[in-house]
């Protein structure tokens, strides 16, 4: 069995280094930093952090160098989703399973696209870049997944692709409906990103000082309200998730922060923008989300044309 992982940033390269470990796939990593890919190639992947693992496996920039693969993890930013799928998805047949481990929603769309079965996923395992070949490991987490809809994905391959990760030591559920975890990250997301972004406060920052922690609530709020009137049951509290990253170790920045600070093209359009997107088909208010979702593209703008 072969997997490919599309984007082998931070969350990217969790997976493939535990999936590598385990052995019991050949892991395949794909990502423009080339010199990351050329940095794992050399001297193999590095995790430190919550897990210490150096591993080997194959990773390349060049997408023509891609074998056929049976599985696809993709776990590049959602502004990327598009481009990445295209460059890859030759690699990807009428027998391969594709499955998303991204921010937002709207991205299991685009995949479907070019690859035949779709599945839908929501992880919390996050890191961080360290150098080129080192990831930094700041968050454990599991990660759901189960059938995007549309496509009709069998519950096997589901299961077998879960099985392969929870093994490899990045625990997966496999849910018939997947749709209430991914809403519950969307909505911890929407909340916590785009506050601290625009505050450049870290998580556990942000959460301990009371206007920004009272936003985060309001914030929630607006989101659980769109995914009631979607009929959507949500996969526990996004408000115990906004405590659960204040208490992990260290300083986590939210990875709309480190785009932020970087001067990067952020997720903002498919996190807060799809909240106020689906509010507006639900007939929900969203003024919040539509607030921070205008500010952070007004941030974004600035960096293109400040005058």
């Amino acid at each position: 069995m072969r997997i490919l992982i599309v984007g082998c940033g931070a969350v990217g390269s969790l997976f493939a280094a535990h999936l590598a470990k385990a052995g019991e796939a050949e892991i395949w990593a794909y990502d423009v930093w080339k010199e990351h890919t050329d940095a794992i190639r050399t001297h193999g992947l590095r995790l430190s952090g919550a897990a210490e693992i150096t591993v080997k496996l194959h990773a390349t920039s060049d997408p023509r160098q891609l074998p056929h693969c049976d599985y696809g993890i993709v776990a590049t930013k959602a502004i990327h989703t598009k481009q990445a799928i295209a460059q890859t998805a030759h690699a990807f047949d009428e027998s391969s399973t594709v499955c998303s481990v991204q921010n937002g929603v709207g991205n299991e769309e685009i995949l479907a696209e070019h690859v035949k079965y779709i599945i839908r996923g929501t992880t919390f395992p996050a890191g961080h870049p360290i150098a080129p070949g080192h990831i930094g490991y700041d968050i454990k987490g599991d990660t759901w997944i189960g059938p995007f809809e549309p496509t009709k994905t069998p519950m096997t391959r589901v299961e077998e692709l879960a099985g392969l990760m929870t093994r490899s030591g990045m625990n997966t559920v496999a849910l018939k409906d997947a749709r209430g975890a991914q809403w519950t990250k969307l909505i911890f997301n929407a909340s916590t990103n785009p506050v601290g972004a625009l505050t450049l406060l870290h998580h556990g920052a942000a959460t301990r000082f009371a206007p920004t922690g009272t936003l985060f609530n309001d914030l929630i709020a607006e989101g659980e309200a769109v995914a009631k009137a979607l009929g959507i049951e949500l996969h526990g509290d996004p408000r115990q998730l906004v405590q659960k990253g204040a208490n992990a170790p260290g300083k986590h920045r939210a990875s709309m922060l480190q785009d932020v600070l970087a001067k990067r093209q952020t997720e903002v359009d498919f996190m807060n923008g799809a909240i106020v997107k689906w509010g507006e088909q639900a007939h929900v208010p969203t003024p919040l989300n539509r607030a921070l979702w205008q500010l952070i593209k007004g941030l974004e703008h600035s960096w293109i044309d400040p005058d």
